[in-house]
């Protein structure tokens, strides 16, 4: 398949999984099967550093938080790690942050999460390449960790450019490939010998963890993805590396 511009289309493969409709079922799939122990592995087997890359990008977007009216969307927002994190961030400012997954398993954590803190943080259930929201309406777009599983990225960047205010920003936080080749080495170790073992052990499900890995390898690197986004139309384009590379933050803006 190709994209408008005549480009090869690209988006997650699973194995097995033949076709776009195939991948994006796979997917969805997986993450409901494991969505009761996501919180606790993405700690565990990330060291805890997962919240540290969290962090730094909700500090990266804090000043369209900090606007008064701000449309915001946390896109394959899984429990809503990144949507609360916004929200504790926002104060007196009070943007709308909405939350969007095509999990339900995955919506049902966040919305007991955001029950728990007393909030209202809306949550929809869609497929990020069809978004039910209007041409322009969003200030400020988030996606972590939930990029790499898009069946067609070509597709989503243009639906995010879509959705965004002239002006609005897409932040893109995504696992990519270590540069130091010592660290490489033992990243690559632990991911595929280690995280779907214990991966497997708690959550049940071993191909959920083992996926996990090939699909960061089969993911576009930062300047690939940063490519892309350009292709896309996106300006400014930016990223920084975290953790030695094994994690990117990509920023955009329309």
């Amino acid at each position: 398949m190709k994209t408008a511009d005549g480009t090869a289309s690209t988006g997650t493969t699973p194995r097995g999984a033949a076709g776009e409709e195939a991948a994006s079922r796979w997917v969805r799939g997986m993450f409901g099967r494991i969505a009761g122990h996501y919180d606790l592995l993405n700690h565990l087997l990330s060291f805890n550093l997962d919240r540290r890359w969290r962090a730094r990008t909700v500090e990266r977007v804090a000043d369209i938080l900090a606007r008064p009216g701000a449309r915001v969307l946390d896109l394959c927002c899984g429990t809503a790690d990144v949507l609360l994190s916004m929200e504790a961030r926002c104060g007196a400012a009070s943007p709308l942050i909405l939350g969007s997954d095509f999990c339900h398993p995955m919506l049902v954590e966040a919305h007991r999460k955001i029950s728990a803190k007393k909030l209202r943080s809306p949550l929809f259930e869609a497929d990020a390449l069809a978004l039910p929201l209007k041409s322009s309406s969003l200030d400020l777009i988030t996606v972590a960790f939930g990029f790499r599983n898009l069946a067609n990225y070509r597709q989503g960047l243009d639906e995010l450019m879509r959705v965004l205010k002239p002006g609005g920003v897409l932040a893109v936080l995504e696992f990519s490939q270590p540069v130091n080749p010592m660290f490489a080495a033992l990243y690559g170790f632990f991911s595929t010998r280690v995280l779907p073992l214990v991966g497997g052990l708690i959550s049940g499900s071993r191909e959920a963890y083992s996926y996990l890995p090939e699909s960061i390898r089969k993911f576009p690197g930062a300047e690939e993805l940063a490519e892309q986004m350009r292709a896309a139309g996106f300006a400014k384009v930016q990223f920084e590396r975290m953790t030695c590379g094994a994690v990117a933050l990509h920023l955009g803006r329309k």
